[in-house]
């Protein structure tokens, strides 16, 4: 039987671990992004800000 789960890591770069991370047998996604802090969907310049939350 197959299933899916998800798994969230954090990590410095997400474009580096991200190509890692897309290597890997039994992995079929691979999706970068911030978590936490107050803003949906912030862009790099507004996490570089440090008003994110």
């Amino acid at each position: 039987m197959n299933s899916l789960e998800t798994a969230i890591f954090a990590g410095g770069c997400f474009w580096c671990t991200e190509a890692v991370f897309q290597r890997l047998k039994g992995v079929s996604e691979v999706i970068p992004g911030y978590t936490g802090g107050t803003i949906k969907n912030p862009a790099y310049r507004e996490i570089c800000t440090g008003r994110t939350g």
